[in-house]
Parts: C-alpha cells; sequence; structure tokens
C-alpha cells in the first residue's frame, strides 16, 4: 500500500461522501488544513477517544483524567521551551515558490530507501521460497546493505545537524541528496530558517492592557501545571498517571496530507509519573502496552513499526514513535518518551513553586520523571479510515465498497430495514430501534430494494444490518447480516442485543 496516492484519493472522496470529514467553511472556498468532522465522523472521533480513554483511565487504578484550558498563562510556554525552542526548520523553493519543512524532505527521502530495500526483499522471497532467510538476505545482500547504511548516515547527519542548529548543513544534504520539489521537481532552493510553530492570540479589553497569549501547542503542560493538585486532591501514589484529550494548535508550515497534518489538531496524551531510575523501565512497559492497544483494533500487525528517535530532544533519555503504514507510507502515529523531569523542575524554576513527591516508601523526596505517551487522535482516525476502505470482488463477479471499521469503532452500529415499506413492517423496525437506541447508534433505512441498502450500509462501515420481513410477523425472527462476512443469520428479536453485545463490547 505504500506511495499509493490512488488509494489516499479514494480515502479523501470517500470522507466526503459518506459524511466523514467536509473541508471548513467550504462555502468560502475553505481554509487551508483545517477541516469539519461530519456526521459519521463526529461518532467515529467520539468512538475512538472513547476507546482510548477506557483502556487509559478505566482500565488502570493509577491513571485519573483532566480537562485542563487551552489558554495558558504565558509563562507556561516560556518554561516548557516552546518561546525560545518550538521551530521547525523551513526552505522554500525559489521556482514553485512553494515552502518546505526541510526535515520531511529528508526523511522522506530516507523513506524510499526504505521502499527499495522492501521491494528487493519482495523479490528475493518470490525468487527463493520457503528458503528464504530474510533476516541473513538483508544483512548480506550488498544492493540491500547499502540502502541501509546510506538511510541510516542520512538520518544520523540530519539529527546532528538540528541538534547543533547547523541549517547549513541541512541545506547542504538536501542539495548532496538531489531532493527536489515534490511538486516541480525543481532543485532551487533558499536557505533553511527557523520558525516558531504556536499562535499567539490577547487577553483583555483594550489593544494597550492586553496580554499575548499563545493558543496552545500541545496537552501536555496543562497536566505537568496540575501534577501537585491532581496528586494531592487524588490521594495518588507514585507511578501514576493524568490523561488529557484535547485541542491543540500549530503554526505548520507545511499541513497536508488530509488530516495527517493540521492546523488544529486533537491529542491523546498520558503523563506517568515515576520515581527516578524506573522511567526505562516504564517506558519499556507503555511501549508494549500501547503497541497491544492498536492490535487489539486488527488492523494489522504488519502496518505498525516501532521508530526509534536518532535525534533525542534535549529533555529526553528515550523515544520511540509508533509509525503506521499509511497510503503514504509509514508515518508516526504515536509517541512514547521518557522525560525525564525536565517539565516538573522547568515549571517549579519558573513558578517558584515545590512540585515535589514525597515517597513514604523510600522516606524521600524528589521530582519524579514522566514517561509520555502522546497520539494524533485526527492521525488515528485517518489510520481507521483509510486502513478500512476496501474495494472487494464478490463470488459473482461484481464489487463492493466496503468500509471495514472495527466494530467498536463503528459510527452506526445497527442499521433496521423493513422489507417494505407497508404491511406493518416499518412499526415492527421502529420498535426494534427503540429498543436497542439504549445501547448502540441506530439507523433506520427503507429506501431502494434491499441489497441496494446493504451495499450503502457496507459503505458507510455499519457492522450490522437487520432486515424485517414477513416471516417476521409470524414468529418474530428477524435477518441480522455481518458486513464482513456478508453471511446471514436468523434470530428472534430477543436474542438481538444479546448477540451484538458479543461484537461490540470491550470485554470480549
Amino acid at each position: 500500500m505504500a506511495n499509493n496516492q490512488d488509494q489516499f484519493k479514494k480515502v479523501v472522496s470517500h470522507a466526503k461522501e459518506y459524511g466523514y470529514i467536509f473541508g471548513s467553511s467550504e462555502i468560502y472556498d475553505g481554509l487551508s488544513a483545517v477541516y469539519d468532522y461530519a456526521q459519521n465522523g463526529v461518532e467515529l472521533k467520539k468512538n475512538i477517544r472513547d476507546y482510548w480513554w477506557n483502556s487509559m483511565v478505566r482500565m488502570h487504578q493509577n491513571i485519573v483524567g483532566i480537562d485542563a484550558a487551552i489558554l495558558m498563562h504565558p509563562t507556561t510556554w516560556k518554561a516548557s521551551g516552546h518561546v525560545d525552542a518550538f521551530n521547525d526548520p523551513l526552505i522554500d523553493n525559489k521556482d514553485s515558490k512553494k515552502r518546505y519543512r526541510a526535515d520531511v524532505l529528508i526523511e522522506d527521502y530516507a523513506e524510499k530507501l526504505n521502499q527499495k530495500v522492501q521491494k528487493e526483499v519482495a523479490k528475493a522471497r518470490k525468487r527463493f521460497g520457503d528458503s528464504f532467510d530474510e533476516a541473513q538476505y538483508v544483512t548480506t545482500n550488498p544492493r540491500v546493505v547499502g540502502y541501509i547504511e546510506k538511510q541510516k548516515s542520512v538520518l544520523e547527519r540530519m539529527a546532528r545537524s538540528l541538534e547543533k542548529e547547523d541549517l547549513a548543513d541541512v541545506k547542504a544534504l538536501i542539495e548532496e541528496l538531489g531532493i527536489a520539489d515534490p511538486d516541480t521537481g525543481s532543485k532551487n532552493w533558499t536557505d533553511v530558517k527557523q520558525f516558531n510553530l504556536m499562535f499567539g492570540t490577547k487577553l483583555g479589553a483594550s489593544a494597550e492592557s492586553a496580554t499575548d497569549l499563545y493558543l496552545r501547542p500541545e496537552t501536555a503542560q496543562g497536566i505537568f501545571v496540575n501534577f501537585l493538585n491532581v496528586q494531592k486532591t487524588g490521594r495518588m501514589k507514585i507511578p501514576f498517571g493524568i490523561a488529557q484529550t484535547g485541542k491543540a494548535f500549530r503554526n505548520e508550515i507545511v499541513a497536508r496530507q488530509f488530516i495527517f497534518r493540521m492546523r488544529e489538531f486533537e491529542q491523546m496524551e498520558m503523563q506517568f509519573f515515576v520515581r527516578p531510575g524506573e522511567e526505562i523501565k516504564w517506558y519499556e512497559y507503555w511501549k508494549e502496552t500501547r503497541l497491544n492497544w492498536h492490535l487489539s483494533l486488527g488492523m494489522g500487525k504488519e502496518n505498525y513499526r516501532f521508530h526509534d528517535h536518532e535525534k533525542l530532544a534535549h529533555y529526553a533519555n528515550a523515544a520511540t514513535d509508533i509509525e503506521f503504514n499509511f497510503p503514504f507510507g509509514f508515518k508516526e502515529l504515536e509517541g512514547i518518551h521518557s522525560r525525564t523531569d525536565f517539565d516538573l523542575k522547568a515549571h517549579e524554576k519558573h513558578s517558584g513553586k515545590k512540585l515535589q513527591y514525597f515517597d513514604h516508601e523510600i522516606n524521600e523526596n524528589y521530582t519524579p520523571y514522566v514517561v509520555e505517551t502522546s497520539i494524533g487522535l485526527d492521525r488515528m482516525f485517518l489510520a481507521v479510515l483509510s486502513n478500512s476502505l476496501q474495494e472487494e470482488t464478490l463470488e459473482d463477479g461484481s464489487s463492493r465498497t466496503v468500509l471495514k471499521l472495527p466494530f467498536i469503532l463503528a459510527p452506526t452500529k445497527v442499521a433496521v430495514l423493513p422489507l417494505l415499506k407497508k404491511d406493518g413492517l416499518p412499526e415492527i423496525a421502529q420498535e426494534i430501534i427503540d429498543d436497542l437506541k439504549w445501547e448502540y447508534n441506530v439507523q433506520y433505512d427503507e429506501k431502494d430494494a434491499v441489497g441496494r441498502r446493504y451495499r450503502r450500509q457496507d459503505a458507510a462501515g455499519t457492522p450490522f444490518c437487520i432486515t424485517v420481513d414477513h416471516q417476521t410477523k409470524e414468529d418474530r425472527t428477524v435477518t441480522l447480516r455481518n458486513r464482513d462476512t456478508m453471511e446471514q443469520q436468523r434470530l428472534p428479536i430477543e436474542m438481538l442485543l444479546e448477540t451484538l453485545k458479543k461484537h461490540f463490547s470491550m470485554r470480549f
């Protein structure tokens, strides 16, 4: 699926056609890289958020949630380093007048090398069949070894240059690799410059007395400044976590790839406070736990990989991304970082307030270390949507478009279809809806032949259709059709709730 632009275009148009995502303020020709979640999109987004929240907060006795304000005291962002260091390296193409992130151009180049490796491996697997030893092949085949070594050296050089803020070398690397403007092929680049990503705003009744504020560029700081409030009021013992979901804002240089990189987006973050010295143990725990959460949705183990950071942020002692195979290649979906005690110490220094914890077990006062898990809700939405959209050829030679969303995330769980609009069938359908709507989002659909209605619900991602027919009037049984297998079973109306629960509960 790597670099499958056609698939990506289908995802974008399907998202609009089936009420998942609209361009923001479209009647005014929209706003670049800002999107609205439509009637199905808002449900899918909520279900992803709830699935994350339930697994993080409800399933862990030592994790609680908060909802901090978007606007925070401006010193917060001085303490966190965002005022001085929240920059992206940007580069302009002199011919196309387009602006790019220099690091993304280089990462895309490295990803192409990785795709070449995968191509060679696939060819060799075909050639050698069952006797193929992939581990040996990638360490001994000269061409593959060359690709891997080049990728490693390119990323390491970029990381070193960015760390030293040697922007001239970042430009030199782009030129040495012959990286061209993806749209026009031009290699006529400007120098690389730093660009601060925070949106500024003002608080106050008059321009003269107004305070300069920022829209938060991440949700984590709201957790750190509330660390002691939560710890004391919740009588929390270390190790414990604080979770939060909410909007963040970044003035992205190149907002692109639909909802993958937006200027207004939503994060789902959890900061886990631990004893100094135990952070790597917990870092490994959360790596495994978070990957298992992703795998529980059944979107294919082969679509995930860990990518350890070459360039560690100045406050981190370990960092990795969980990358997902989007239609445009493997890209970051979630970050897991061991942030040491940087954040709490920085807020202590700038606020003059102690943010420490007295550990009764070891009789010691200390500033806790932090392990962070941070996932973009919009990126998760795109991962789910793009992975689920499939074209299938059926046994009779016809094809169907089906959105195979994980059942637990689907916006509408069940559609109820009366075979005809008469003979009392709509009334029975309504009776079923009135019973099921207490548990699930249920839809009524009576327009068109039943086969066309099935196709429509398949494309919208609805896991089950219940058909009410004339037999229902005689014995109160209905047909339950599964979206993925298209199998139909006959069962009594009274058994519907019990049967559906097995498919939609987190427990199973």
